[in-house]
């Protein structure tokens, strides 16, 4: 992983191994590309409902250091996957 900011906008660069995960999938089904686009959110449980309502359910969700982040598969509607991030204040 390697992350470049510019500004406000942030651009990971993921390169997955051979383990199950979403960025692998992503690979092995569409090849190279965008994977997803991130919006900080307040209120993720919230937001993951909304979404699985409108047909985007959660494919992975994980915790990090001083937050959460959760994958919804939004790619039928948007052509790109929604990554939520939530950080603790």
């Amino acid at each position: 992983m390697a992350f470049i900011d510019c500004g406000q906008l942030q651009i990971e660069l993921i390169e997955p191994d051979q383990q199950p995960s979403t960025w692998r999938e992503f690979l092995d089904e569409h090849g190279e590309g965008v994977h997803h686009i991130a919006f900080f959110v307040k209120g993720m449980k919230e937001k993951i409902g909304i979404m699985e309502a409108h047909q985007m359910p959660l494919i992975q969700k994980g915790e990090y250091t001083g937050g959460r982040y959760a994958y919804m598969d939004s790619f039928a509607e948007l052509k790109v996957l929604v990554e939520l991030l939530e950080n603790d204040n």
